[in-house]
């Protein structure tokens, strides 16, 4: 499994802000765009972007706590 797979992503409707809001909270905020489709392919560009950052570093990854709701029930 590629590191990048370890890590729960997703795309969500913010009504407040009428955009689309693209999550991976345990590497990053989020990052926002007006097509989800686009928005997910540039979400993994992002996380793997930080990925790639930690590994440069010599920093180890942070253990992915988020995890989709059928691992948690």
């Amino acid at each position: 499994m590629k590191d990048l797979d370890r890590y729960h992503k997703w795309v969500e409707w913010n009504e407040e802000d009428q955009v689309y809001i693209g999550k991976c909270p345990d590497l990053i905020t989020g990052i926002h765009g007006e097509d989800p489709i686009s928005l997910y392919g540039e979400l993994c560009a992002v996380v793997e972007d930080v990925i790639n950052h930690l590994a440069d570093e010599g920093r180890p990854l942070p253990t992915p706590r988020v995890r989709p709701m059928r691992e948690v029930a």
